[in-house]
């Protein structure tokens, strides 16, 4: 799966024939390029929508197809890893991802895009719970492992910080399709390392059937339901098309509850498993942190590029802030969590985060770098760094040593899915506020709703963990320091 226990990392022996280094290039290579991915298309968007004719609503499908496909399969992911092979799945994920980056950067129309994103996302859900596994197979016990998790952790944060970076400079100087074709060597690199440097070791539940139709229904269902939010800026929330396209979509999130709980394959959830309060709440948490910040980085890319007129690359440096107070606020959680528990820092962590997107709501058209962006840019980071290994350990909490992996890869998928309906949800209010005139001021007042709502979600997730998690004490510096090499890492 996904991720795994402590315990599991101590026994699972060092995969044999494995070439250490490359395995370890690989791995890297892979995490930086998955991470990447996440970011990287947002300062594009406006380049994007003027040269395939995305509509304002519909250029939100460029991001909703790959956290949609990424968060909704990436249980299966790792369950089919384990049942197929990691090095096997890890290349057919490396072979789909690459030609996937390939295919959108030749599009020529929004859908081909949509199609691309959305590939990409099942080639992500397959390599990055493969790799991660075999990272845990190859390194299994010492110093070794906590340095090759060191890697993947620093691989798994400057694709994040860098994407938004490297997305701006590829759109200026190269041209917005760069942002897909930047992929396609970094593909290739990881699939040649994959290739000669892991091992084909045999695969660790080889009985075990993945639960496929379980895993079409979930990301079915929350497609159909992400499309009918977005559509209501053509029908109406009462309309006859918005309300069956809903209640089709209910319909196949509950048949993939009952499917769950009847499946003679191996479910890709236990639903048992949310009667534990702190994977409940932290899940919840995390779906609406997801929502918050992928709504807020859309919206703040599109106000620096259409309302202050700043270019693409200088719209990416303007991240930077935020990135290094992420880095900030992920230092400081692990100094603080010695003397706070992580619920403590999940409220604290989001009331800072609601901050600084409550004062990015107060943006204008006349607004600039230094008034309107940089303050809110670090307040948000540090509140967002605060809340990242806090919410994994959490997550993670009373889960038996064999469901860690299935409760750390779900807190993967929630996020993903919270993006998705989070930006569907408020790109549709958002794009109901500028209305259908579209000038810097009404383009503006869209953007700042956003914000604003963006803000209100990290309030009600700061709710979650008052009323749904639990009061502990702060975990000892021995507990941290054996658990941090194996939780912290995750997001």
């Amino acid at each position: 799966m996904f991720e795994k226990s402590a315990a599991q990392h101590k026994t699972e022996p060092a995969m044999t024939g494995a070439r250490p280094g490359l395995t370890l290039a690989a791995v890297a290579v892979v995490q930086f390029m998955v991470s990447l991915d996440l970011s990287v298309v947002n300062v594009g968007l406006p380049q994007i929508a003027a040269g395939l004719g995305f509509s304002a609503v519909g250029l939100t499908w460029v991001i909703h197809a790959y956290a949609l496909t990424f968060g909704g399969l990436l249980l299966l992911g790792g369950k089919a890893a384990d049942r197929y092979g990691r090095k096997r799945v890890l290349l057919l994920g490396l072979g789909l991802f690459g030609l996937a980056s390939l295919l959108g950067g030749l599009a020529q129309e929004p859908g081909h895009l949509v199609a691309a994103r959305a590939a990409q996302g099942v080639g992500a859900a397959a390599l990055a719970p493969a790799a991660l596994a075999l990272l845990t197979a190859t390194f299994p016990t010492g110093k070794a492992r906590i340095r090759a998790f060191g890697v993947w952790s620093a691989m798994n944060a400057a694709g994040g910080a860098l994407g938004v970076l490297i997305g701006g400079l590829l759109t200026e100087y190269a041209g917005w399709r760069w942002v897909m074709f930047v992929n396609v060597p970094m593909a290739l690199g990881a699939l040649t390392l994959t290739w000669r440097g892991v091992a084909a070791g045999p695969p660790t539940a080889p009985g075990g059937r993945p639960d496929v139709l379980g895993a079409v229904l979930a990301t079915a269902g929350m497609t159909l339901l992400v499309f009918g939010v977005v559509r209501t800026d053509q029908y109406s929330w009462t309309s006859p098309v918005t309300l069956t396209t809903l209640a089709v979509a209910a319909a196949l999130l509950a048949a993939f509850i009952h499917v769950e709980r009847t499946t003679a394959r191996e479910p890709l959830i236990r639903l048992g498993l949310f009667a534990n309060r702190s994977v409940a709440g932290a899940n919840a948490y995390n779906l609406l942190v997801g929502a918050a910040m992928a709504s807020a980085f859309y919206f703040m890319s599109l106000y620096l590029q259409r309302v202050l007129g700043t270019g693409s690359a200088l719209t990416g440096i303007m991240f930077l802030p935020f990135a290094l107070g992420v880095v900030a606020g992920s230092v400081l959680a692990v100094k603080l969590g010695y003397r706070l528990a992580p619920r403590t820092l999940l409220i604290v962590g989001g009331l800072l985060t609601a901050t600084g997107f409550a004062w990015f709501g107060l943006i204008s058209p006349d607004g600039a770098f230094a008034t309107d962006v940089l303050g809110p840019s670090i307040v948000a980071g540090v509140g967002f760094g605060l809340c990242l290994g806090p919410v994994v350990a959490t997550a993670t909490a009373g889960v038996a040593p064999h469901e860690t992996g299935t409760a750390s890869g779900l807190l993967n998928s929630s996020r993903q899915i919270g993006a998705s309906l989070g930006l569907a949800a408020l790109g549709t209010a958002a794009h109901h506020r500028t209305g259908p005139t579209t000038t810097p001021e009404t383009l503006n007042d869209g953007y700042a709703l956003g914000l604003t709502l963006s803000a209100v979600l990290l309030v009600v997730a700061v709710l979650v963990a008052l009323t749904a998690l639990r009061r502990t004490s702060p975990p000892t510096r021995t507990e941290r320091t054996d658990d941090r090499d194996v939780l912290a890492v995750q997001e």
